[in-house]
């Protein structure tokens, strides 16, 4: 029991740790922290009010997740996703979504309605040519999906796998083209979902992802 007394203070700044780190993938995920920002430990230290200590933990926790990265002798950057990133977690996805969207039919309509409404968000946010909202609205499409697994493991891996998406996204730049190609598959999506034809819609989103992941890795290629 002495020995875990004596490790309080880090545990304490473990979790403060993990919860500046999740609000710096929440600020990737909503498109405000570019791919190659350098981020400044003084500015972001001061506005959270935290120790250099407990922020070097939360910077090392998001390099584990492949969102920055250590570059010696030059600082934490906001890291720029590869076009073999892109293969690999479209193939995380392939498992994850597409299995928790065939439980569509058992959960709540709760969780249904947290599938539907980000696409009326996209389409609205399309419509008046803002593509950056655009793209936070398909990722909370997708991110409705995987809860409907109704697991928090899930939950969180997949967060993780989408921020590095988010970054992907920001690297092919092209978002208002990538985004009104693959907006219509969403709302197709939806539309089949709602018909009760469950099966089609999962075959539908892995057709989306085979289409996407090959766009994606294709403007990423050509940069």
């Amino acid at each position: 029991m002495s020995t875990l007394a004596q490790n309080k203070s880090n545990l304490e700044r473990a979790s403060t740790a993990q919860k500046v780190a999740d609000m710096l993938r929440e600020q990737v995920l909503d498109g405000e922290l570019a791919p190659g920002l350098r981020l400044s430990e003084e500015a972001i230290g001061g506005a959270l009010g935290v120790s250099r200590n407990t922020l070097r933990e939360a910077f090392r926790l998001l390099t584990r997740d492949r969102i920055l990265v250590h570059e010696h002798s030059r600082g934490v950057f906001v890291r720029t996703p590869t076009a073999d990133d892109v293969r690999d977690l479209y193939a995380a996805r392939r498992v994850i979504e597409c299995g928790a969207l065939r439980r569509w039919n058992d959960v709540t309509e709760a969780q249904r309605e947290a599938v539907r409404s980000p696409v009326l968000r996209a389409v609205a946010r399309a419509e008046k040519n803002d593509f950056s909202k655009t793209g936070t609205a398909n990722i909370q499409f997708h991110r409705g999906i995987v809860r409907l697994a109704d697991s928090v493991r899930l939950t969180d891996e997949s967060d993780r796998l989408f921020a590095e998406l988010m970054l992907a996204f920001r690297v092919a730049r092209e978002m208002d083209e990538f985004h009104r190609t693959y907006l219509p598959w969403n709302r197709r999506i939806v539309e089949l979902l709602n018909n009760g034809t469950v099966e089609q819609a999962v075959e539908q989103l892995a057709e989306y992802f085979d289409a996407a992941e090959q766009d994606l890795v294709g403007r990423l290629t050509r940069r």
